[in-house]
């Protein structure tokens, strides 16, 4: 049979997607997958209400404390300020580490009972019952009677609780019973009112006091307030703000009363030596002043010459700076004497007349060092590892002092030296001075020196005396602790993360879908890799009927159907009859058996009288389509030779003027009955007495049968499916039409889904009988839309 080949046109599509579109298209296409949206933000908002109720507030707690420091506040004049041998200079630095020692935090471990915690268990965790809780935890034999560790009881009434052990085994005891179980010997008490608390849950942590220690340690955080202030900031940070406020208090009385303990046993210790000291001048001083009385006496003298004032005067002021070196030759052996010794901080030695700051400064901290030690001893035995930090810095101090002493010692050596050398020129300058009145001069050169010194002594005796009565603190409390308002950083970043999460991973799962997919999803990607018209679009059919076109032309996909048959009569303009149209695709569910029966139903409802091949022996559909029975012969009887034409045509029963032509029996392999011969006349007879010829062929990219129609047919409608057909056909499409396997090629784009694209004309349903429901739109295709 000689076939015609037609005078093809193409038409040219708009691209529905104009520049002021495609932001609205974006934004459509993320909204067709609102249920991603939906399941992202219960989750992470679940997630978030499960951490708005288990995260407690943390409160930030702080305290300042005011340090007179003399290297930072010189100018300062503090309250007996010309004291200088009890002021000696402290560095701002070396009182941080002070307040932050562990011995200090330990004693308010102590103090506050910290090392046991009560917290109750509720729906999401546990609630803290610091000075809330209603049972106290007592080890009668002391704190190595219990090992530390967790454990939780039930109360089960007033007068009994139920033990809860880690392997599910329970124990009910009676409070103020001892208990003995792998936690070691303990028992409850109750403390208050237990009516509140029956059947609650109760988790009892006994801690490790040191450990505890260190961790607080670590919380606290002492800073200045400015660079150039005195004042000491404390701040911690805890889920209890009462708690936090008794540590800082507590933290500051300690600091305050361990250096006032220390000061005050330091000016006692200054006080006995100037009373040894005063007493002993007094007895020399009443000694000199009889000497002086009985000698004018028995000699009759009342006078001296002006030469001898003279050098009287001089002996003495230089004797008087001898005497006040003596001394502080005698305080430095005590100092040497102290450190040579064992002996506790009850003793040690004053540092009076001696104007060095590094030296009072460094006995001042062995005192202290000392004094820690004392207390230390009082409950610990002389072999705990406790007592190795504090051993050490006792012997560096010591040995700094003794450094310091050795360099004060030379320095008063050499001055007595040279005090020496100046008294014996002045004695020389005397020796002309008659025996009696040298002689007076000798008495009361020795009388003047020691009241000089005696009255010396008792002005600073006094000065002492009233600094140890009046306890003066050098440091003040300028804020004590207060609490802020909790922190809300984490709920807010809590919150922030949840929205994230909650549209950023369905958004990135669609965004990943959008731009990393391999399936075509827009018409432009075939114009723009094959120049192959695009003859019309299909929506996706939802719904249930194979065969959706009707003669009333009353829906959107009968629209599209009649629109293609239209623009295949402009291509066939000059061939009326026995039109013969090949619809193929490349691969299986791309609807090329959904078009090949609607385009066949609708060119029968415009009068034209049409005969629809079955050639997917396959897998056949067509008469599954169509409702009609499978089991009357077909294509492949007929070209067995096993009946004739006029018996494979059935009328579809659809419309007059539509026949059908079934696949008949199956074969095992088809392509061997195609290639007999026995087909191109078939469709010659069938060109003879039908206006169109539609044959639905298999996918031409899985099996080559549809290269084998081609040559019988006048023009081919290759089917391509939105979001199926992968973008990988291109290239064969291409191959395929650059070889010419395919007469007048022209491609259908099936299945387009606007919503879920973000792709396609938008059209009003309600201008056809399809009125879609209310929600529709938002709910249509739900399960696709995941």
């Amino acid at each position: 049979m000689n076939i015609q080949q037609a005078q093809i046109t193409a038409f040219a599509f708009s691209d529905p997607k104009n520049k002021n579109g495609k932001g609205s298209s974006s934004i459509q296409r993320y909204l067709y997958h609102w249920p991603l949206f939906v399941i992202g933000m219960a989750i992470t908002g679940t997630l978030f209400f499960f951490y708005l109720k288990t995260d407690k507030p943390v409160y930030e707690v702080k305290a300042s404390l005011l340090i007179q420091d003399e290297k930072k506040t010189p100018n300062q004049q503090a309250p007996l300020q010309e004291i200088n041998l009890l002021n000696s200079t402290r560095i701002i630095e070396n009182e941080f580490e002070v307040l932050k020692s562990k011995q200090l935090i330990g004693q308010v471990i102590s103090d506050l009972q910290l090392a046991v915690q009560y917290r109750k268990k509720d729906s999401f965790g546990y609630t803290d019952l610091y000075k809330d809780s209603p049972v106290k935890l007592t080890v009668p034999g002391g704190p190595d009677a219990a090992k530390y560790g967790k454990f939780n009881i039930v109360i089960n009434s007033p007068n009994t609780f139920i033990i809860k052990y880690p392997n599910d085994r329970e124990q009910e005891v009676a409070f103020n019973s001892e208990v003995k179980d792998e936690y070691g010997t303990w028992k409850l008490e109750a403390v208050k009112d237990l009516t509140s608390y029956i059947n609650s849950e109760i988790e009892i942590a006994n801690l490790d006091p040191d450990f505890l220690a260190i961790d607080y340690q670590k919380r606290i955080d002492v800073t200045l307030s400015n660079k150039l202030s005195t004042t000491i900031v404390l701040s911690l940070h805890d889920q209890v703000p009462q708690r936090g406020k008794d540590v800082l208090n507590t933290l500051i009385n300690n600091y305050n009363q361990v250096r006032t303990v220390s000061k005050n046993q330091e000016i006692k210790n200054t006080i006995d030596f100037l009373d040894q000291r005063l007493n002993s001048l007094r007895v020399e001083l009443n000694d000199a002043e009889r000497g002086i009385e009985t000698f004018k006496s028995s000699r009759g003298l009342t006078d001296m010459t002006s030469d001898s004032k003279i050098s009287l005067e001089n002996m003495q002021a230089n004797d008087a700076r001898l005497n006040d070196v003596n001394i502080k030759l005698s305080v430095i052996s005590g100092v040497e004497k102290y450190i040579r010794s064992a002996q506790g901080p009850d003793k040690v030695p004053t540092t009076l007349g001696i104007d060095d700051p590094a030296l009072s400064s460094q006995i001042e901290k062995l005192a202290l060092l000392q004094l820690q030690r004392e207390k230390l001893l009082a409950t610990t035995p002389e072999t705990n590892p406790d007592f190795e930090p504090i051993n050490r810095q006792i012997l560096t101090t010591k040995t700094a002092i003794k450094e310091n002493v050795e360099n004060i010692r030379t320095s008063l050596v050499n001055t007595r030296d040279k005090l020496q050398t100046y008294n014996r020129k002045f004695e020389s300058s005397i020796k002309n001075i008659p025996t009696q009145e040298r002689q007076y001069v000798n008495i009361k050169r020795q009388q003047s020196i020691k009241e000089s010194l005696y009255n010396y002594l008792l002005q600073k005796r006094e000065e002492v005396s009233i600094r140890y009565a009046s306890s003066l603190e050098e440091d003040r409390v300028v804020d004590r602790a207060y609490a802020g308002a909790p922190s809300g950083t984490m709920k807010s970043l809590a919150a922030a993360l949840a929205l994230i999460f909650g549209f950023g991973l369905p958004f990135g799962i669609v965004y990943m879908r959008i731009h990393f997919t391999s399936k075509i999803e827009d018409v432009s990607e075939i114009t723009d890799a094959v120049k192959i018209p695009v003859i019309g679009e299909l929506l996706l059919e939802t719904g249930k009927k194979k065969v959706p076109a009707n003669s009333n032309w009353t829906t959107a996909i009968s629209e599209q159907i009649r629109a293609i048959r239209i623009r295949l009569q402009h291509i066939y303009s000059d061939k009326r009859k026995g039109r013969v149209i090949l619809i193929t695709s490349s691969v299986a569910g791309e609807g090329k058996s959904f078009l090949s029966s609607n385009l066949a139903l609708a060119t029968a409802f415009a009068g034209r009288k049409t005969v629809l091949v079955e050639l997917d022996l396959r897998k056949p559909k067509i008469l599954k389509n169509f409702k009609m029975d499978s089991s009357l012969p077909g294509v492949s009887d007929y070209l067995a030779g096993e009946t004739s034409v006029d018996k494979i045509i059935q009328n579809s029963n659809a419309d007059a003027y539509l026949d059908i032509i079934g696949s008949g029996t199956a074969l095992p392999n088809p392509s061997q009955i195609l290639e007999n011969g026995e087909l191109q006349q078939l469709i010659q007879d069938l060109a003879n007495v039908y206006d169109d010829i539609i044959i639905d062929s298999p996918p031409v990219h899985l099996i080559s049968d549809a290269l084998l129609f081609a040559k019988m047919a006048d023009l081919t409608l290759y089917v391509m499916r939105q979001g199926v057909t992968s973008k990988s056909e291109l290239a064969f499409i291409k191959d395929l039409q650059s070889q010419n396997h395919l007469p007048n090629l022209n491609i259908v784009f099936n299945g387009v889904q606007s919503r879920k694209y973000g792709y396609g004309y938008s059209y009003d349903m309600n201008y056809y009988d399809q009125k879609p429901g209310i929600l529709s739109p938002v709910f249509s295709n739900f399960a696709d839309r995941f």
